[in-house]
């Protein structure tokens, strides 16, 4: 994020210095998913009014949302964009149980979704979220799709029995075939205990996908059945039922039968969703711009920011602001940041503050940075109801580190560099915040220059909050 010909944010770090990528990281932890983190991640400054003006009447309007406390949808918001483009880009690849279970109970969060913004209205019968409604109004929604994946899935995510007549015909044939076994296996033993071939206390056992019964070694030839083992002494064998292993192979057979058939479902449910990918993916989008705006009004739940008059002019005059950050802070301590004032306009554009150290000028400057950046990222902010808000194409920051820099050569020439980059580049839709204007030289010295250069904005009319000592 730096400059361009149209708008400009300087420096380079412009986030990390106002506290923006803070911001960032409280918004994405109120997000719930990937698809919204993203978004997040994406956030960007804009100088297009109409974008920013859409941007803050959605957010404005799912907080308001929550602060109602409406049951909007939140269950199953699920990023399944990878699957949907595996199986766009290789024809051979289906969705596995779990992957539908996925796509069905995401969708139908979609689906939700789109249903609560379209049937909620006013006492008059008006939409009680336009803008909401008008992005639900453009997503498709897929009814039978997850019909579909519900009629062939249970509460499990497995393939239902019932899924298809031939499965239904293998599960039941399988049930009979695990019973043969038990009753075939159940004869085996019996008989050779009463000929004293076996052990009254022999039992069964499984190896390998085979049910055996341990023989005396000298008997193996009286009991028919597959020898699969024998006990390390060589007393003793394993041997599978004639009858066990005929009942076990036809189980192994359904068993195939059985997979076949399920992947044969799962294609089939497959290829229902191919035809639809490119609109599922608006879907998908529209989820994230849903967790996307949902998060910023939960941070704006969270420092009371609300959405100010917003107007297509340079402009900042906010009742009652709060640097965010800060009261975020001071609430862990049961205390509340001091709200400020603030009032640049075409009449007033240049608001010079001057005083003592630790007087609260910076943190008066990052709070206009901190708070115009937050508006023109869409970003509900905490001022009064009253106050009015503008748009600026460039945003200029000079604001030092905390430290001492009277003797600071290094710090000096990077201010003088700073100035040099705001004469050349500053208009007037740009909002200059300039911390220490004049420091590190001389008092008459820097005083000279300051005054040069102030006028220099004055003549671009430029606005700007400017701190200073002198």
């Amino acid at each position: 994020m730096l400059y361009s010909n149209e708008n400009m944010i300087y420096p380079n770090n412009f986030e990390q210095r106002i506290g923006i990528d803070t911001i960032r990281q409280f918004v994405t932890e109120k997000c719930l998913s990937t698809l919204g983190e993203e978004k997040v991640a994406a956030m960007d400054f804009s100088t297009d009014y109409a974008t920013i003006a859409r941007w803050l009447e959605q957010t404005g309007e799912f907080l308001q949302i929550l602060r109602n406390k409406e049951d909007f949808p939140v269950d199953f918001f699920l990023d399944v964009r990878d699957t949907l483009h595996r199986i766009g880009e290789d024809i051979t690849a289906w969705l596995s149980e779990e992957e539908i279970a996925g796509l069905m109970n995401s969708l139908q969060t979609i689906s939700n979704i789109v249903a609560f913004l379209h049937n909620a209205r006013t006492d008059t019968g008006r939409m009680k979220y336009p803008s909401l409604t008008f992005m639900a109004g453009q997503i498709t929604v897929f009814p039978l799709l997850i019909d579909k994946a519900n009629s062939i899935l249970d509460k499990s995510c497995q393939v239902k029995d019932n899924a298809s007549r031939r499965l239904a015909d293998i599960r039941r044939d399988k049930v009979e075939a695990a019973k043969a076994i038990t009753r075939n296996m159940q004869i085996a033993i019996r008989e050779p205990q009463a000929a004293g071939l076996i052990g009254r206390d022999a039992q069964p056992s499984l190896r390998e996908g085979h049910m055996l019964i341990p023989v005396n070694a000298a008997n193996k030839r009286k009991i028919k059945g597959v020898v699969h083992a024998d006990s390390g002494s060589g007393k003793t064998v394993f041997i599978e039922p004639e009858a066990v292993a005929a009942a076990s192979s036809r189980l192994r057979e359904l068993e195939n039968d059985e997979r076949r058939e399920v992947a044969r479902i799962l294609i089939e449910f497959t290829n229902l969703v191919r035809p639809h990918l490119a609109d599922l993916m608006r879907s998908y989008l529209f989820m994230g711009e849903m967790d996307f705006i949902r998060a910023k009004a939960s941070f704006a739940l969270r420092i009371n920011g609300i959405k100010p008059v917003f107007e297509n002019e340079q402009q900042v005059e906010w009742i009652q602001a709060v640097h965010p950050l800060l009261n975020i802070q001071l609430r862990q301590q049961n205390k509340e940041a001091f709200p400020l004032d603030i009032r640049l306009n075409r009449k007033d554009r240049l608001l010079i503050v001057s005083g003592a150290n630790a007087g609260g000028k910076s943190l008066c400057l990052k709070t206009v940075a901190l708070l115009q950046y937050m508006l023109q990222c869409g970003l509900l902010v905490p001022v009064d109801e009253s106050s009015r808000t503008g748009i600026f194409d460039h945003i200029f920051v000079d604001i030092g580190d905390g430290q001492s820099i009277e003797n600071s050569l290094s710090t000096y020439t990077s201010h003088l560099t700073n100035m040099k980059f705001f004469v050349e580049n500053c208009d007037n839709k740009t909002l200059i915040l300039i911390d220490e204007f004049g420091s590190g030289t001389e008092p008459q010295i820097g005083g000279a220059i300051a005054e040069t250069i102030l006028d220099r904005f004055n003549r671009k009319h430029s606005f700007g909050v400017i701190t200073t000592h002198f």
